[in-house]
C-alpha cells in the first residue's frame, strides 16, 4: 500500500510540475473592473504567473470545501457529543444505584449477580 501511495504522489507531482511549465506565462490580476476602479480609486493590481493563479484557486477551493463540509456536520457532531455525555451520566447512575442494592451482601454474590 505505501508503494501505492509514493506513485500516486509521484505522479501528481509530475502533473503538477507539467500544468506549472504550461503555464508560465505572466497574467494580471486586478482588485475590481475598470470602471469600479476608477470610480473609488483603487487600481491594485498583481501579475503573477498562471500557474500560481490555478494552484492557489485549488488551494482556496479545497479550504472553502472542507469549511463547508466541517459547518455541514455541527449538528452530527453535536448531537454525538450530548449523547456520549447522557452514556457517562447513566453509568454514573448504575454504578450509585448497584452499590446501594449491593450494602451488606457478600462480594462473591453480588459479583455473581452482575454476571448474569
Amino acid at each position: 500500500m505505501r508503494y501505492i501511495r509514493y506513485a500516486f504522489l509521484g505522479a501528481l507531482g509530475i502533473v503538477l510540475i507539467s500544468v506549472a511549465l504550461a503555464n508560465r506565462g505572466h497574467v494580471t490580476l486586478t482588485l475590481l473592473p475598470a470602471a469600479l476602479s476608477d470610480l473609488f480609486g483603487l487600481n491594485h493590481s498583481l501579475s503573477v504567473p498562471l500557474f500560481v493563479v490555478i494552484f492557489a484557486s485549488l488551494v482556496v477551493g479545497l479550504l472553502v470545501g472542507f469549511v463547508w463540509e466541517w459547518l455541514r456536520e455541527h449538528k452530527h457532531r453535536s448531537g454525538k457529543s450530548k449523547v456520549e455525555k447522557e452514556l457517562t451520566q447513566t453509568k454514573r447512575e448504575m454504578r450509585r444505584i448497584k452499590g446501594k442494592q449491593s450494602e451488606g451482601k457478600d462480594e462473591v454474590l453480588v459479583l455473581l449477580e452482575d454476571a448474569s
